[in-house]
């Protein structure tokens, strides 16, 4: 008898220990997405025969709210007319963009280890002959990993003036590295 009350003394304390423990950890868990800053690479794919990279520096604030500030290599290839198929030079010496920019990304879906935000911003840069701008908006949807990296794929609009392509429909996917 006296082992079962040593057991459930000993039970009690191990209870306190942890609960201890979990109080003191608990504000840093629950604040852990507030004001945290991200080095964004991703890469994806346009219509019609687009590739781009985008770099980006991700500032996040309250309810997972952020501002986003860009930097995005646009490539569009095409057939070589001599061959009649995509060939290395047709590929690399088409139609390049380069565009600088910044993005305010409101959260609209908030989930267990997730959350989505739609994407808002403008953009400015050269094709390698003359000066573009436009404006990007679309849905971007992020998973939370461990150690406050995060995974995302984003589905967007890209509307640029004096382009060669207006209107850029495409998704892209990429990570989230944290810098804190």
């Amino acid at each position: 008898m006296m082992t079962h009350y040593i057991f459930i003394g000993w039970k009690r304390k191990m209870y306190s220990l942890l609960l201890a423990v979990f109080l003191l950890i608990s504000p840093s868990v629950i604040f852990a997405q507030s004001n945290a800053s991200h080095l964004m690479v991703g890469g994806g794919i346009s219509y019609k025969n687009g590739m781009e990279v985008t770099v980006s520096y991700e500032h996040t604030s309250d309810y997972h709210g952020s501002w986003e500030y860009f930097a995005n290599g646009y490539l569009q290839y095409a057939k070589d007319p001599k061959y009649n198929r995509i060939t290395k030079h047709s590929f690399w010496h088409n139609y390049r963009t380069w565009l600088l920019g910044i993005a305010y990304k409101p959260c609209v879906i908030r989930g267990r280890n997730n959350h989505g935000n739609f994407r808002i911003g403008v953009m400015a840069g050269s094709d390698t002959e003359k000066f573009i701008g436009g404006g990007t908006f679309g849905y971007e949807h992020s998973y939370a990993l461990r150690h406050d990296w995060e995974v995302f794929f984003q589905v967007k609009e890209d509307v640029v003036a004096r382009g060669e392509d207006i209107f850029r429909t495409g998704v892209s996917v990429g990570v989230k590295i944290p810098l804190n």
